[in-house]
């Protein structure tokens, strides 16, 4: 059972996000690190567009890392979570949906041409990635008759979901790389659209935006522990040393993805998501709904 967290994890959980987004980024950049491009992007002055809305930029920047702080709000460390919601499920996928809103309006506040194009194949993207994912993690939900992220949790104390919710497994993954906009799926910030919805930031605004694509992947691949990998269930280590380990595989497999599978063009990823990734999806669910009605 998934115990609530001491009140002072509130305040530790966006600092513990920031320490694990900073380790992955390191790994990632493998030799420079990304303290240099940091304290450059702080001392660097804003560049501003002509009649952008500053406002509105300002808010998408922001707005993005809290939605990935906001989604890991019912997040299981070990077996303790800051709020184990009822919802905990809807809760991590409305906050998704916070994020589309952060991208959108980044690209759309600095009245750039390249840079809305970003924010709306973002839009696009969701759109595609979204159903499949949705239907992933609820077919993990199905599995354990709740929507409470810390009864996922209890229901795999003896076998994993990824073992017998394969496909699930497969698409919550792809849609992870969606969600946070990497790898294969990096179109809304494309170099062919010169960095797309993050091509006119500068300064703290592309340091926000950046890091919280980084938060958004960290949170993303957390959050496959409890739904699909068991969470802190596991032999001789404790729940939070379990909770670490599995994180840091998923992550270490996304990032391996990232770097071997090429971009994919939007209307083929559409295509894939409508046309396969969708119906496959359904019929894990229902295979899932079949045995809970078994049981």
């Amino acid at each position: 059972m998934v115990d609530p967290a001491p009140l002072w994890a509130v305040a530790v959980l966006p600092a513990v996000l920031v320490l694990a987004a900073w380790a992955t980024a390191t790994v990632d950049a493998r030799s420079t690190g990304p303290g240099r491009e940091v304290l450059r992007l702080l001392v660097q002055q804003r560049r501003i567009t002509r009649a952008a809305d500053i406002p509105l930029v300002r808010l998408g920047t922001t707005l993005l890392p809290v939605a990935a702080v906001l989604a890991a709000a019912v997040l299981p460390f070990g077996f303790r979570s800051v709020s184990d919601l009822p919802d905990g499920i809807v809760w991590f996928n409305a906050m998704e949906a916070l994020a589309w809103a952060a991208v959108w309006l980044t690209g759309w506040g600095p009245n750039s041409t390249l840079s809305l194009i970003g924010g709306y194949r973002f839009l696009a993207q969701g759109l595609a990635y979204e159903l499949p994912h949705m239907l992933a993690i609820t077919t993990a939900a199905l599995g354990a008759e709740s929507l409470r992220v810390g009864a996922v949790v209890d229901a795999q104390s003896g076998l994993w979901f990824a073992v017998w919710m394969p496909v699930a497994f497969g698409i919550y993954l792809l849609s992870a790389l969606a969600m946070a906009f990497w790898g294969p799926f990096d179109q809304p910030a494309g170099v062919d659209a010169a960095g797309g919805a993050a091509g006119e930031l500068s300064g703290v605004d592309r340091l926000l935006f950046l890091g919280g694509r980084w938060l958004l992947l960290v949170v993303a691949a957390a959050f496959a522990v409890p739904l699909f990998l068991g969470g802190g269930h596991g032999p001789l280590l404790p729940g939070w040393a379990w909770t670490v380990l599995k994180t840091a595989a998923v992550l270490g497999f996304l990032l391996w993805a990232r770097r071997r599978v090429p971009t994919l063009r939007m209307e083929r990823y559409m295509e894939l998501a409508w046309v396969v990734l969708t119906p496959i999806a359904v019929a894990q669910a229902l295979v899932v709904a079949v045995v809970v009605l078994a049981r």
